[in-house]
């Protein structure tokens, strides 16, 4: 579409313009007693609004999926960010997300479910041992990083949202509030708010999951806080961010970016290096941090390296025309 915002990205802003700390840092760091909480952090990174959700958060989490790969540092995954309700530059959430204020937070449970109504955030997360899940994450942008998310299966909190035997799909609605996300102000790119959705049997695949932190800390508002999608065998831009309303459907949700732009992104979202995007390759990305004397340029697993737990969901279909 000739109003798609990517149109106005350079393409230097999917290439990092400098070398962060590495994880053998941060090991070093933690072993001299100063830890991950010791990252390097900026303002927006910090919300002091809801204790009960870092209280939560210490008295401990187990780590249940990891890949053996070098995490993403901190500061590379907190400043390097598509998050278009706060602007389209990668600086942009970083620099602007200090005016979303994550508590108190709900969400509204909606459509084809026998619990319609608002879920406190306390109630949703409360009642779940969080988990420690390091995911690769792929954008479609072709660059990706490695994250150390804390959550919880979106499967659970689809079980105590009660959906009936007609939801058939779940769809995910972004916060629409201009005042706090001033990217919502620029009307001419995106028909806000955000949605995003998922067929109901990868909503409750395993892999699925609601994340609240990252780094054994709080979800700082740039990554979406305080409760996000996380994906991990999709492209980035499903991982919908500061949910504020989940709908049980029967019918395939119209999402942001197959309306936006339905000649590159498609409802699907596989990662799938065989699919290029119709401006770029898909069949390499770039692993995050690098810069322009050490691109690290990888190659592209099949559903992001999760093959063996979701390619059974798409047995027989055509991911090249369900992309």
């Amino acid at each position: 579409m000739s109003n798609s915002i990517f149109n106005n990205i350079p393409s230097s802003e999917i290439t990092p313009e400098e070398v962060f700390l590495n994880r053998r840092q941060i090991i070093k760091a933690a072993a001299a007693g100063a830890g991950l909480a010791a990252l390097p952090s900026i303002a927006s990174a910090k919300n002091p609004t809801a204790p009960w959700l870092e209280a939560q958060i210490k008295k401990g989490f187990e780590t249940t999926m990891k890949v053996d790969e070098d995490l993403t540092p901190w500061k590379a995954a907190t400043t390097y960010n598509n998050f278009y309700e706060f602007g389209f530059g990668k600086e942009d959430p970083a620099k602007k997300a200090h005016s979303l204020k994550p508590s108190p937070w709900s969400i509204e449970i909606a459509g084809e479910t026998e619990k319609p109504g608002l879920m406190p955030l306390e109630d949703i997360v409360s009642p779940h041992q969080l988990e420690e899940r390091i995911y690769r994450f792929r954008c479609v942008e072709a660059w990706s990083m490695v994250i150390p998310w804390l959550g919880f299966p979106l499967a659970s909190l689809i079980e105590k949202a009660k959906p009936t035997s007609k939801a058939k799909y779940v769809e995910f609605t972004t916060l629409y509030d201009p005042e706090q996300m001033p990217g919502q102000k620029v009307t001419y790119s995106i028909d806000w708010p955000y949605v995003e959705g998922l067929r109901m049997d990868e909503a409750i695949n395993p892999l699925s999951f609601m994340a609240v932190g990252m780094y054994g800390k709080i979800l700082p508002n740039q990554n979406g806080a305080p409760i996000r999608l996380v994906v991990p065998w999709k492209y980035g831009f499903k991982s919908i961010k500061s949910i504020v309303k989940i709908t049980f459907r029967e019918t395939m949700p119209d999402t942001t970016w197959a309306l936006q732009a339905p000649n590159e992104y498609g409802f699907y979202a596989n990662v799938n290096p065989e699919v290029d995007h119709p401006r770029w390759s898909q069949a390499t990305e770039r692993r995050l941090p690098g810069s322009l004397f050490n691109v690290r340029r990888i190659p592209t697993l099949k559903f992001n390296g999760y093959e063996e737990q979701v390619a059974h969901l798409y047995k027989g279909m055509d991911l090249a025309k369900f992309y």
